[in-house]
C-alpha cells in the first residue's frame, strides 16, 4: 500500500451569488425511477472518461479524458491527456505548463491582452483566453474561446487571489473540461463591467504582464465557451455514464462522455428530467429535514458528497480535513427537486476518509465532505447511473433546458 492520500476538498463548481451563470458499497441510487446504467463503448460522439488518480496519481475521485487543441485553422495540435471532466463549469481551461502551441491571444478593443480570473467555490483559475480549434472524440468547436491556466504571465488582482488558492500547480490534472449547462462561462452577467460594491469581474485586461489589469466587459462570444455548444451535431448537452463500484471502492473505473441527447441513437434521453434554475443551475435538496432551495448542484469535478451534517469530521490536522469520518459507515437519503416539481429520492452512503485515504484506491462511491453553501452532488453521485447534462438555449428532448437528468 502506497502512503496514504492528502485529501483535498475540490468543488470546481463556479461559485458567485449574483446571477453568474455556472460543486456505501456500490454507489448510490434514485429510489424507484433509476433507468439501467449502460455504457455507450463506441461511436464518434463518445470520448473515454477514467478514474485513475489523474496525472499526478494522487487525485481520487476525479473523473479525466483527452482532447486535442489545434491553432485555429490549421493542423498544428496537441493531444493533452490528464483533463478533468466537471460538469460544474463551463469552458476549457489548460495548464499553460503543459500546452506546447503558441495559440492566438484574445485582445481588448484597446489591443490588450484579455485575461480572466474565474471562481470555483475552492479557489480560482487565472490566465489568458486564447483561441482554439478543439476537437473531443470526433467532435469539433472551431475557433474557440478557452482559458491558458497561468499565475505568472499576469499580476492577477486581488479580488482574484482573495478567493483562495489559485488553480496553477494545485489543480492535479493537466486542465478542466467544463461541460456543465451553460453556453458561456459567464453570461450576461460579464458583457459589462460590473461597478457596484461587492460585485466580482472575472475578465480583464491587463497591458503588460507587471501592468496593473483593469476589468473589462465581455460580449457573449469572446467569453470562454462551453466547447459542446459549438459542436455541429451534438451539442445539445452530454451524459456521463460509470458503472457502480463494486464494494464502495476501486483502484479505477473507466466510463463515457457521450455528447448529445436525442441527437443519435447512442444517446436517447432515459432517466428523470430535473429541471434547473435557468440563473444558477441549481435544484432543491432536502436531507435531515433541511431544504437547501435552489442550493444544490450535480458536480462531477467534486470529489465528494459536499454537504452540511453533523457527522464527525477528519481532524484539521489529518490528511483529510473537512471530511467526514464516521466510526462506522452512514447509509442515508435526501430528496431532490427540479424546478418543474419532479422529486425523487437518492440513497448515498459516507465512510471514514482517513480509511479511503489510505487505500489503493481512486474510485470512492461513499466519500463526503462538509459543504455550508447547500447540497453538492460529486462524483460518487455519477457511479452506477447515466447522468445528463442539457445545455441553455439548445433544445433538448424532457422538457425545458437547462436540466439535469437521471
Amino acid at each position: 500500500m502506497k502512503d496514504p492520500k492528502k485529501l483535498l476538498i475540490l468543488i470546481f463548481a463556479v461559485g458567485l451569488a449574483c446571477g453568474f451563470s455556472t460543486g456505501c458499497g456500490g454507489g448510490s441510487s434514485s429510489s424507484g425511477s433509476t433507468p439501467a446504467n449502460t455504457i455507450t463503448s463506441t461511436g464518434a460522439n463518445v470520448a473515454s472518461i477514467s478514474v485513475n488518480g489523474g496525472p499526478a496519481g494522487n487525485y481520487p475521485d476525479a473523473s479525466f479524458t483527452t482532447v486535442t487543441v489545434c491553432v485555429p485553422g490549421t493542423s498544428t495540435c496537441q493531444t493533452i491527456d490528464g483533463i478533468l471532466v466537471d460538469t460544474g463549469s463551463s469552458g476549457l481551461r489548460i495548464l499553460s505548463s503543459v500546452l506546447t502551441l503558441s495559440l492566438p491571444q484574445q485582445k481588448a478593443s484597446d489591443g490588450n491582452p484579455v485575461v480572466e480570473c474565474l471562481p470555483f467555490v475552492s479557489g480560482y483559475t487565472w490566465g489568458p483566453v486564447q483561441m482554439a480549434d478543439v476537437e473531443i472524440a470526433s467532435e469539433k468547436a472551431s475557433s474557440l474561446p478557452i482559458q491558458v491556466l497561468s499565475d505568472s504571465d499576469f499580476v492577477a488582482p486581488a479580488s482574484c487571489t482573495s478567493r483562495g488558492m489559485p488553480s496553477d500547480g494545485n489543480l492535479g490534472a493537466n486542465g478542466i473540461l467544463g461541460v456543465g449547462l451553460f453556453a458561456q462561462d459567464c453570461g450576461s452577467y460579464c458583457e459589462q463591467v460590473q461597478t457596484a460594491a461587492g460585485d466580482f469581474n472575472p475578465y480583464y485586461e491587463c497591458a503588460s504582464s507587471t501592468a496593473t489589469c483593469q476589468a473589462v466587459g465581455e460580449s457573449l462570444a469572446q467569453q470562454v465557451q462551453n466547447p459542446v455548444a459549438l459542436f455541429s451535431t451534438d451539442h445539445n448537452g452530454v451524459i456521463l455514464e460509470f458503472p457502480a463500484v463494486s464494494g464502495g471502492e476501486e483502484a479505477s473505473v473507466s466510463g463515457s462522455l457521450v455528447f448529445g441527447i436525442g441527437t443519435q441513437s447512442n444517446n436517447a434521453l432515459s432517466g428523470t428530467v430535473y429541471a434547473a434554475d435557468p440563473a444558477t443551475g441549481n435544484f432543491s435538496t432536502t436531507y435531515n429535514g433541511t431544504a437547501y432551495s435552489d442550493a444544490s448542484f450535480i458536480d462531477s469535478g467534486s470529489n465528494g458528497y459536499f454537504f452540511p451534517s453533523t457527522i464527525t469530521q477528519c481532524g484539521s490536522t489529518s490528511n483529510a480535513p473537512g471530511f467526514y469520518c464516521p466510526s462506522s459507515t452512514q447509509n442515508l437519503s435526501a430528496t431532490n427537486q427540479g424546478a418543474n416539481g419532479t422529486s425523487g429520492t437518492v440513497d448515498f452512503s459516507i465512510a471514514n476518509a482517513l480509511t479511503l485515504s489510505g487505500s489503493d484506491d481512486f474510485a470512492l462511491s461513499n466519500l463526503g465532505g462538509t459543504f455550508s453553501g447547500g447540497f453538492d452532488w460529486g462524483l460518487p453521485f455519477f457511479f452506477g447511473r447515466n447522468v445528463y447534462v442539457a445545455i441553455e438555449g439548445q433544445g433538448a428532448p424532457g422538457g425545458t433546458v437547462p436540466y439535469w437528468a437521471y
